[in-house]
Formats: structure tokens, sequence, C-alpha cells
């Protein structure tokens, strides 16, 4: 497997802006603007040709993680030793076309029902509500009651906060979701950003599938943003059973938490936070 991170463009480019202040006074002033940028993922295993299974809009940097990561919260990918070699797609003359298309190669092939799949994912479209639950559990299975972190609530409340130490982008533009990975004692072991909530998961999850520390069971997962039914999805399949999030959960994801027996924490700000299901990973 490469160990390369796809480390692409910069994360953010400078733009010329116009202050304006409520008395009406403008000042100009350069400023640091998130970079956004398509990316398409391919898959190919033995025999198989490259097949495009999505494409995501991303903040350019750790592109492989990205792919990885999104293959294997789509199933495609089910272990680290599926995964071969993962690489920009080269031109002709041999050159890499770097950081808009990554390609990668599987140990065995894959299945061509789970990449339309993918691909009705990645485009927004699909099935809804219990309909979705249901499907999810035709391909995963709930998580164990007594897997995952059980943290107090004092390190809990001191986790947001740490994530955002390890912000260095969003320092600089304000503009990034971010992602990590969180043990019982509160300590952070990944951080990634992305303009995308579902990016920034991929991420975190695809360089846990590249470092083969998956499946994820005494970790938990926070996330900058709101929480939504693919935040779950995507958190089940790596086993993780234990989301916090600074914003909200969509009703979609609080009950698909609760189905899979996972801990969902909302709101996780100002000393403060709503527990809505499996509090018993939490030491009141």
């Amino acid at each position: 497997m490469s160990n390369a991170s796809g480390t692409a463009r910069r994360k953010a480019t400078h733009w010329k802006v116009v202050t304006v202040t409520k008395d009406g006074r403008g000042s100009s002033k350069p400023d640091l603007v998130v970079t956004e940028e398509p990316m398409e993922i391919r898959a190919e295993g033995p025999g198989q040709e490259p097949q495009q299974i999505s494409v995501t809009m991303r903040t350019p940097g750790n592109d492989f993680e990205l792919a990885v990561g999104f293959l294997f919260t789509e199933g495609m990918v089910k272990q680290p030793d599926d995964v071969r070699t993962v690489k920009y797609c080269e031109l002709v003359e041999g050159e890499e076309q770097k950081y808009n298309i990554v390609t990668v190669a599987l140990s065995r092939a894959f299945d061509m029902a789970l990449a339309r799949r993918a691909m009705v994912t990645s485009s927004s479209c699909g099935i809804c509500g219990t309909e979705s639950i249901d499907q999810l559990l035709q391909e995963t299975t709930p998580v164990d009651r007594d897997s995952g972190p059980v943290i107090t609530a004092e390190t809990l409340m001191k986790i947001a906060d740490a994530v955002r130490k390890s912000q260095p982008t969003f320092d600089r533009t304000g503009g990034l979701h971010a992602a990590a990975l969180f043990d019982m004692k509160g300590a952070i072991s990944v951080v990634r950003e992305d303009i995308g909530r579902h990016n920034a998961v991929d991420k975190v999850i695809g360089a846990s599938v590249m470092a083969k520390t998956v499946p994820l069971a005494q970790h938990g997962l926070f996330c900058s943003g709101r929480l939504s039914f693919e935040i779950i999805q995507k958190a089940v399949m790596a086993r993780i059973a234990f989301i916090a999030a600074v914003g909200a959960p969509s009703s979609l994801a609080v009950e698909t938490a609760d189905v899979l027996g996972i801990t969902l924490v909302g709101f996780l700000r100002d000393g403060k936070a709503n527990v809505y299901t499996h509090a018993h990973r939490i030491e009141m």
C-alpha cells in the first residue's frame, strides 16, 4: 500500500477583499479563502478496468486517505489488506496528473453493485428514512454495548477545544470542518480538515485504514459541524461506537445511532452537551 498521504495543492489561497463596517467605511486587505476543487475517485481490481466511483468537492490534502476512506465506508474496501496501491491518475507520457483523479487499486475484485450504490450516494440521491436504516443493517451489525470508549463528562467537554488546537487551516480561514478520533482519556490521535463534513470523516477513517488500525472500536469520533445519517453510516462501518459533535443531529441520525448502539452527543460546546442515545458510555 502506498504510504503517501496525497497532500496536493494549497488548502487556502489569498484573495483581495474589501472590509465594510456599519458606518459605511471600507478598507482593502488580503484574505485567506479555503480551496475547493473536484476530485474523482476510481477503483480497480484484478482484471477490472479503473471505474469511476465518485466525484466529490473537497479541500486538497490527504486525498489518498479521502479516497480510501470513502471506499471503506461504502463497503467496497472491507479491510486494510484490500488496498494494494493508491495513486494519482497518470498521463500518457507517464507524468502524474496530480490533484484531480485518485485511483485505488484493490487486491480483490470489487462488487459493481456496491460501486453503483456509491455513485448514487455521492450524488445525494437514493432512499430515505427507515429504508436507509434497514439497508444499512443488511451491510453491518449494531456495535456491541460494551465497545467504545467510556469517558467522563469532564473529559468530554474538553474534546472540542483539543481538536481546535489541531486545526491550522481553520485558524487561518475559519472555513473548514474537522473530524477527529479520541480515546477514553480524551487524547486526540487523528485530525483532518475539509470543506465538507463527510470528507473530513472519510479522511480520518481512510487514515486509519491505511495505518491498519481499523476497526476503531475503542475510539470516538468528533465532528465540528452537524450530524446527519451519512456520518453515522460511515462511523458504524469503522465500528465507532461514540460520536460527538459541536452541531445538532438530524432526527434520522438520532434514530440510526439508537438502532446501531452508538452513543450520540450533540451541541458539545460552552461546557455542556446533549446526549441523545446510549448515555451509558458517559460517566456523569
